[in-house]
């Protein structure tokens, strides 16, 4: 690595994927869509956190080099970085879009990817999305990382025990002689074994937008060519209060759901649709609705949650 640009960097070149097949259609890295400074909106306590781990991967040549702090730190090479908050907080966007703000390719994968797919092989194919992001020079993002970093199991009765512990055992190996950045995002970093919570370099909260990030929100989705009923002003600041406690990914959902209403409200095409911060409301309501409906409810029967807390590591 070498120290970065404080600002957009420029995409660097980088080698071409292996042909697409059945076995590596997965393992693609691709130019970022996004970058930090341009599409992406973050709390104060977010942005500070994710600002810090930027400064070590902006000037790693001056820390690890110049300043020779590479002689007590062997994995200098390597920033292992973990994004943890709530769903809907941007860490899959922001992922995406540190890969944007360094110039660098972004291979993204879940658990599906290495798992499912290809059942009884996951370990090969953690050893080739490793192999893959060392070639491309991408950043490698794992989402769902709760599935992949839990407690390895100490009590091997089935074959998908020995897959978990395997899984875990190569991506540990993988981890400690990887040169490059690794990204890992989830919602339930409690349940992450103790070896890969030592080795992670930084972990930053995604915690649900402010005030502040909440108006910057409304902002984006509010696009210019939608027409208003009611000032600009006055939507922005009645949808920013109305909306605490909303994740950014709501926030747009909230949107999705009042623009009908224009719509409907004005008998469309008969009349002519504008959006009212009433609108806005009735669709706060609904998103705020299901927070009480849907999370009061098991998602899971007790089989297949049992099945899930193993696959997990909880015992």
């Amino acid at each position: 690595m070498t120290d970065l640009p404080h600002q957009n960097a420029p995409q660097r070149p980088y080698t071409t994927a292996p042909a697409r097949t059945e076995e590596n259609a997965a393992l693609i890295a691709r130019t970022p869509r996004f970058t930090l400074e341009q599409d992406v909106i973050l709390s104060d306590v977010t942005r500070t956190a994710l600002n810090e781990c930027l400064a070590r991967l902006r000037f790693h040549h001056t820390i690890y080099q110049q300043w020779d702090f590479a002689r007590v730190d062997p994995m200098g090479m390597t920033a292992i970085l973990n994004f943890y908050g709530a769903p809907g907080t941007g860490k899959t966007l922001c992922a995406e879009a540190l890969a944007g703000q360094l110039g660098m390719p972004f291979l993204s994968l879940g658990i599906a990817e290495l798992e499912s797919k290809f059942m009884g092989e996951t370990a090969k194919n953690i050893q080739a999305a490793f192999a893959q992001a060392k070639q491309s020079g991408a950043l490698l993002f794992f989402d769902e990382a709760d599935t992949l970093l839990g407690k390895r199991l100490s009590s091997v009765t089935q074959g998908v025990d020995n897959e978990v512990n395997a899984m875990r055992s190569t991506l540990l190996i993988e981890l400690e002689r990887y040169e490059g950045i690794v990204v890992f995002a989830t919602n339930f970093a409690r349940n992450y074994d103790e070896a890969f919570r030592s080795r992670i370099g930084y972990h930053v909260e995604f915690t649900l937008p402010d005030s502040a990030a909440r108006r910057q929100l409304w902002e984006k989705f509010l696009v210019e060519k939608i027409p208003l009923a009611d000032a600009r002003d006055v939507l922005l600041d009645g949808a920013s209060e109305l909306s605490e406690g909303l994740a950014g990914r709501e926030i747009r959902t909230c949107m999705r759901l009042a623009l009908p209403k224009a719509l409907l409200a004005a008998g469309y095409p008969a009349g002519e649709p504008a959006l009212s911060l009433d609108h806005l409301r009735q669709a706060i309501a609904q998103v705020q609705a299901t927070h009480h409906t849907i999370a009061s409810r098991p998602d899971f029967p007790t089989a297949e949650a049992h099945t899930a807390k193993k696959l997990l590591g909880i015992q």
